[in-house]
This record gives C-alpha cells, structure tokens and sequence, in this order.
C-alpha cells in the first residue's frame, strides 16, 4: 500500500511542473485585441458588391481552447460596374449603402500553447446598412452606430474558421466565413478579414 501512495505521489510531482506550465501560458494570456481589414461579398443584389472595410475585436479566454469574442466592422460605400441586357453597355454607380456589423460568440481553437493554431467560431448579431453620402468618416462611422436601433438592421450569423500564428504577444489572424442575414429569407455572403492580433 506505501508503494503504491509514494508512486501516487511521485506521479503527481511529476505532473506539477507540466500543469504550472500550463498555467503559466493560460494566465499570461487573459485577452486578445486585434484590427482586421475586413472584405464582404454583399450577394442579395445583382451584380454582387464587394465592399471593403475596417474592423477590430476583443476576445477573452475562458478555457486554454475556447475564448469569448466580440467584433465589429463597418465597410465603406463601392462603385460596381452594371452590365445591361444588350451585353455591349456598361455603366458606373455608386451604392451608397454602407454595412455596419457587430457579432458575439464562441470561438474554439486548437494548438492553445503553440505559435499556430487553427480554430472555428459560430457568433450571432446584427448587420446594419446605412445609406449615407461622402466619404467615411468618424461622423458617418457613428451615425451608423446610433442608427441601429433604429435603421435597417437585421439579424446576422457567422459560421467561420481561421488561422492564427503569434510570435510572443503580437500575431496575424486570418478569417474566413460566410456572414448570414435574415431579410425576407436568408442571405449568404463571403466574409473574410485580416490583420494583427495581440495577446496579453
């Protein structure tokens, strides 16, 4: 029985520096902030629009593999080309419309103690569209903002995955997804960002 106790404890000992180590990484890694440039295939309209746009995140751990994360992007108005029946006529416009997005969720990652590491997310929140005039700026970036309560927002769901990979504290992250909306059905729309993370 002694035999047995002191090989118990050994066991244990030996697990300790394993499990302080584990420890250490998840404790010195509490958050994650991070700005993304952001594309979005807007698909409900013919032809599709590609906007590009801003956006940022916070996550904060609360398992070595699983973080809480909340984002949010706004994308700038675009000129598309429209190609009419006759198939030899094309035209410029400008939309004015300007998607505003924030979503919560999830996020599950593999390799938490590595520099690489892969993972999927599944969030829920709103995407806003505003019609303004100009170019962006702070003033038009909250105008949108005030305007979600209020405007034309929608219910909005991302199911996604990505790639990550730090060097210490500082790395990049790439997104890819396909951001859902309710409006008289559902709307599929490829959704991908980029950018610098950085964990504290």
């Amino acid at each position: 029985m002694k035999r047995i106790a002191v090989l118990a404890i050994l066991s244990v000992i030996g697990l300790i520096p394993t499990f302080v180590s584990a420890q250490s990484s998840f404790t010195e890694n509490h958050v994650e902030v991070g700005a993304f440039a952001d594309y979005l295939r807007f698909s409900p309209v013919n032809p599709a629009i590609n906007f590009v746009g801003l956006g940022g995140r916070l996550a904060i751990n609360v398992h070595p593999n699983v973080q809480l994360e909340a984002e949010m992007s706004y994308d700038f108005y675009r000129n598309y080309t429209t190609v009419f029946s006759n198939g030899g006529t094309t035209s410029f416009a400008t939309t004015r419309l300007r998607p505003l997005t924030g979503l919560f969720g999830p996020k599950f990652q593999a390799g938490s103690s590595g520099p690489i590491r892969v993972f999927v997310t599944g969030k829920v929140g709103f995407i806003n569209f505003t019609n303004t005039t100009g170019p962006a700026s702070g003033t038009s970036f909250t105008n949108s903002v005030n305007n979600v309560p209020y405007g034309d927002t929608h219910l909005a769901l991302y199911p996604g995955g990505g790639i990550e990979g730090f060097a210490g504290p500082i790395g990049l992250r790439l997104d890819v997804g396909d951001e859902i909306f309710l409006a008289n059905g559902t709307h599929n729309n490829l959704k991908v960002t980029f950018g610098p993370h950085f964990r504290f």
